[in-house]
């Protein structure tokens, strides 16, 4: 895919990373369970490749929160840049690793979303430990599972269903969207 095209879908699941929270109504509880905002990160890596996924990742809170003041900046917002970064990072970088290895389309596109819904989360929860001990505030062990795993298993089920399938079926339509790995 040239770098025309990259912008463009990046560009594309930016404006997703806008659009699909007002599906939630803007109500906080139902998108931290749905995640919308995860979507779009995810499918940049998967068909961008990691640099576009990283930066539209990083990008996608803030430019959210400027536009319509959520998610709020501190803590939540700050620590899903770094969330949806990895996403993006991750999801495009071993995506693209594991294609150059000749792994099963399918299982690569697992792996690679699994692995990044993982590490992102571990990063969000990182951010949040820096970001309470500089706070004065706990970020506990339960509120770590509470916040990465527990409330949002919605939003995960969402992903491992609708990801793959989006990939596998523009992978199968368009083929030359592999991405590169370019970081």
């Amino acid at each position: 895919m040239n770098q025309t095209k990259k912008l463009v879908t990046a560009a594309i699941c930016l404006a997703l990373c806008m659009v699909l929270p007002f599906l939630t109504g803007n109500i906080p509880q139902i998108g931290s369970m749905l995640c919308p905002m995860h979507i779009p990160v995810l499918l940049c890596g998967f068909l961008c490749g990691p640099f576009y996924g990283a930066v539209v990742g990083a990008a996608a809170p803030l430019l959210r929160f400027a536009l319509f003041g959520m998610p709020p900046i501190l803590p939540n917002g700050v620590a899903m840049c770094f969330e949806l970064a990895v996403y993006g990072l991750v999801s495009g970088w071993l995506y693209h690793i594991l294609l150059r290895k000749k792994v099963n389309g399918n299982l690569s596109v697992y792996a690679a979303l699994v692995t990044a819904m993982v590490t992102g989360r571990i990063a969000w929860g990182i951010v949040r430990v820096i970001l309470s001990g500089a706070g004065g505030y706990a970020f506990t062990w339960q509120a770590f599972m509470a916040g990465a795993f527990l409330n949002a298993i919605p939003g995960i089920i969402v992903q491992i269903i609708l990801i793959p399938v989006i990939v596998l079926a523009l992978k199968k339509a368009v083929p030359q969207i592999e991405p590169e790995c370019s970081l």
